[in-house]
């Protein structure tokens, strides 16, 4: 891994812990952690304009409770869902938090 990408990837994990809406830190964070790595340069793209959305808007696409925009229904998004569904749910059936 290049230094830069490893730069990039430690702003992406500071930014998806730190959201300040715990429900948005519980799924961004331990995605960044395990799935951000995997990302093409592409798909890291993607990711990071979907961070940089406000919480509350993100966090109910990513639960889809609300519509998702055309520009943001993307195979990153999928990536965010379907872990979300596998991991982080029953994370939080355990306790987490």
């Amino acid at each position: 891994m290049t230094p830069e990408r490893r730069q990039r990837l430690g702003r992406i994990q500071f930014r998806s812990w730190r959201r300040g809406f715990r429900e948005a830190d519980m799924v961004l964070g331990p995605f960044s952690d395990q799935v951000a790595p995997t990302l093409s340069d592409a798909e890291l793209d993607e990711y990071e304009r979907l961070i940089n959305e406000e919480d509350q808007w993100l966090y109910g696409w990513i639960i889809e409770r609300d519509p998702t925009p055309p520009e943001f229904e993307t195979p990153v998004m999928a990536k965010v869902r379907a872990f979300m569904r596998a991991h982080v749910a029953a994370e939080v059936s355990k306790g987490i938090g």
